[in-house]
């Protein structure tokens, strides 16, 4: 049975509505078994890591473990097949659940070990690029694992309390046939491209090129590595405060866990709110809060309402970046755009749980705990610097905009292509013409074009010539595939200041140095026209 992912976008905008797809409603429900066997695995790992050994640090890199995976491992979601990088991320979840599963039955397990098999994070960019076009579809994604938050600790804890860990990593490796099973069945289509497909070098560079000129983009991903660097303290330091200030047993640590999820869960359920700017800052208060009382509180019921607090603004967080990041990305490059997101912030998760480790080690639990909620509340300040600006929904596929025809047959590799504008624009309209072209500037700087220049004519003041460049002419082409449809409008707003009854037109030159071999592959430099 072949389905298609992108089928889901037509059923709706409501939460519920992408789980109408048969192949969506597959693997997510198949995902929630996978998020339930790795919050078993991560209570047993956890709790394990405390009894085990003494270093408050090594204790929380286990946190630092499942995420740094992804930091090194997450750019490839938009250069190869997303259903394939799945498939691949998930085998090696696999493989590492039983790897773990098999140190616990031998009497193999050390610190170190637990922490090198902890997790593999190939799936998480290709899954949100493959259904990233709707909010409702992320924001099930988010919910459906805080939901398995409340169950997945506890039942963890009394696995671990009543059968061992070698049953929680049984349990774990058993678990990861689900969501694997459920991807091989379910096969869907990305939308075909009229283009090859890129270099995995190219198809990076462009990806990390679009990145740092979106502002958006930008913004989102610094405050989130920012909220994560600190928030990560409570999970990091979790089984900490449940060993040395609440009870030390593995079921009350399960129950703290819960509550964390409980509260995520419910703040996913009421997903309408989550994308709300000024709710991000509360988000963060909230871990603040959680912080704080974690550091002071004795009572697994107190640290468990904390708990609930910080929940509800880790899940407001993450589902409201993960839904700026996607509206701001076209499709083109939203596996990159992701990958780069996910990279940061497992980098900022990986390094926040190095710190309050350190910290906890050198000074004190509640000495950490206090620093990343002080942390916290600058993340919730920094929103009055980092400002997301989202533009309207739908704009992110791109427009099919026909090929330009050339007299020359060129290879994907000729080059370097030169293309330039003419524009005649009256004095009073020059103000208006230079919004237009900032923005037209970073649209084509977004999409690949390189020494944008805006020049004008000495002799002839109201004549203005737009050129750019592109390193090859399959460069171009893929130029003219990404622009979008807003685009499209800047160069029509652009028309109708033009001044001559004649259009603009655009000149494509294929540039040569003089010592350049005349042959098919390297013809005689000439004018092209679109």
């Amino acid at each position: 049975m072949q389905m298609q992912i992108e089928d889901v976008f037509m059923t709706g905008a409501t939460t519920p509505a992408p789980l109408r797809n048969a192949a969506f409603c597959s693997i997510w429900s198949s995902a929630q078994v996978a998020n339930l066997r790795w919050l078993v695995q991560t209570v047993a790992i956890g709790w394990l890591m405390v009894t085990i050994t003494a270093s408050d640090l090594t204790v929380a890199l286990v946190q630092a473990s499942t995420t740094l995976p992804a930091f090194i491992l997450s750019i490839i979601a938009d250069t190869h097949s997303r259903r394939s990088v799945m498939i691949i991320g998930l085998s090696l979840i696999a493989l590492a659940s039983v790897a773990l599963a098999g140190a616990a039955a031998f009497g193999f397990l050390s610190p170190w070990l637990i922490i090198a098999g902890c997790g593999f994070a190939l799936n998480d960019p290709a899954w949100h690029a493959s259904v990233g076009d709707i909010p409702a579809a992320v924001t099930l994604m988010s919910t459906g694992y805080t939901m398995t938050r409340s169950v997945g600790p506890a039942l963890g804890g009394v696995i671990l309390a009543f059968l061992g860990p070698l049953a929680a990593f049984l349990f774990s490796a058993c678990s990861n046939l689900a969501p694997l099973a459920a991807v091989l069945r379910n096969k869907w289509h990305a939308r075909p491209s009229p283009l090859p497909a890129e270099r995995m070098s190219t198809a990076i560079r462009d990806g990390i090129r679009f990145t740092a000129l979106s502002s958006d983009i930008r913004a989102t991903i610094m405050r989130a590595t920012l909220f994560g660097l600190a928030a990560i303290a409570i999970l990091a330091l979790l089984p900490l405060v449940a060993r040395d200030r609440l009870a030390d047993d593995p079921i009350a640590y399960g129950v703290l866990f819960a509550g964390f999820g409980t509260g995520a869960c419910v703040a996913g359920l009421n997903n309408r709110l989550l994308r709300q700017e000024w709710l991000m800052a509360i988000a963060s208060i909230a871990c603040a809060v959680c912080c704080i009382s974690l550091a002071f509180t004795s009572s697994v019921p107190s640290a468990t309402l904390a708990l609930a607090f910080g929940g509800a603004g880790w899940i407001i967080t993450w589902t409201g970046v993960d839904v700026w990041v996607q509206l701001a990305s076209p499709r083109w490059v939203v596996g990159r755009t992701l990958s780069i997101y996910y990279a940061f912030l497992s980098g900022g998760m990986a390094a926040g749980s190095w710190i309050w480790g350190n910290v906890a080690q050198s000074y004190s639990l509640a000495s950490s705990l206090e620093l990343a909620a002080a942390a916290l509340l600058v993340v919730a300040a920094s929103g009055l610097v980092l400002q997301v600006h989202l533009g309207a929904e739908g704009d992110q596929q791109g427009a099919v905009f026909p090929a330009p025809s050339v007299a020359l047959d060129l290879k994907p590799q000729s080059g370097p292509i030169a293309a330039r504008t003419e524009y005649s624009i009256d004095e009073s309209d020059l103000d208006s013409f230079f919004d237009h072209m900032r923005t037209r500037r970073y649209a084509l700087a977004r999409a690949g074009a390189r020494d944008w220049t805006l020049q004008r004519n000495l002799r002839k003041p109201s004549h203005w010539t737009e050129t750019f460049h592109t390193p090859a002419w399959m460069s171009f082409r893929r130029l003219h595939h990404r622009l979008s449809l807003s685009d499209q409008d800047v160069s029509q707003l652009l028309a109708a200041l033009h001044l001559s009854e004649k259009p603009a037109e655009t000149e494509l030159v294929i540039e040569r140095t003089t010592d350049a071999r005349r042959t098919r592959s390297h013809p005689v430099p000439r004018v092209l026209r679109p």
